[in-house]
């Protein structure tokens, strides 16, 4: 009993490298007091002195927001690893509502003109052109068959991986979840490409623009299509 009792406190907090940067993943099965006294150790460690970007892995243990904010504290107090992310296997009621309203899409066919808004609460396709001065926003993606000059708003209710495409990417302003990126003379030489091309949020923080063959890498989950060749 007192072997499995030292083998489980061993693995109350693990890190690893990736090729990413470091993975920490916490035991959900300790408490939460065991899980920050073993992080402040753990992350202390002089062989871990270096920058370092950080992904923190719950698995199957819900935290509050400050929970997760005391968590990201400790680690940056005690190391210069910068949290990037966290991943949590449990959803909570509003999440899951939210993100079943995210997947469902809505189409609209025509031309969204200066002045006018176009919002929905999941995916939105626009088959058509948003001129300048035009607005749409969605809680999910943003497709735009046409050309997207106007303000685009994807991830409106927070989804921080949601992305903007469109046939030709010359838009204002784009917004992902709260960033938003007034387009730069950087960016818009990026947008004269004669090619299809979409807009995500880099781990960075920022907001990048690539062409849209990179976007099954980029973002793959989008794609739920089941079986082929």
């Amino acid at each position: 009993m007192k072997a499995q009792v030292t083998g489980f406190l061993k693995n109350i907090v693990n890190i690893k490298g990736t090729n990413k940067g470091l993975l920490i993943q916490l035991n959900d099965m300790a408490s939460y007091t065991e899980i920050l006294d073993e992080l402040k150790k753990k992350v202390s460690d002089p062989a871990l002195a270096g920058d370092a970007e950080v992904q923190i892995q719950l698995a199957k243990r819900h935290y509050s927001d400050a929970q997760l904010e005391e968590i990201k504290k400790v680690i940056h107090e005690h190391s210069k690893m910068k949290v990037i992310s966290t991943k949590c296997d449990v959803v909570t009621v509003e999440e899951c509502n939210r993100m079943i309203s995210e997947r469902q899409s809505e189409t609209y066919v025509g031309i969204v003109r200066s002045g006018q808004v176009v919002k929905a609460k999941g995916d939105l396709v626009v088959i058509g052109d948003v001129n300048q001065n035009g607005r749409i926003e969605a809680g999910g993606n943003v497709y735009v068959l046409g050309r997207l000059k106007g303000f685009a708003h994807a991830g409106a209710s927070g989804n921080k991986e949601a992305v903007i495409a469109a046939s030709w990417l010359e838009a204002t302003h784009l917004k992902i979840a709260d960033e938003l990126e007034t387009m730069t003379d950087e960016l818009d030489s990026l947008s004269e490409q004669p090619e299809m091309e979409c807009a995500y949020l880099h781990t960075s923080g920022k907001i990048i623009i690539d062409r849209l063959q990179e976007l099954r890498f980029l973002r793959p989950q989008i794609s739920t299509f089941k079986g082929g060749s």
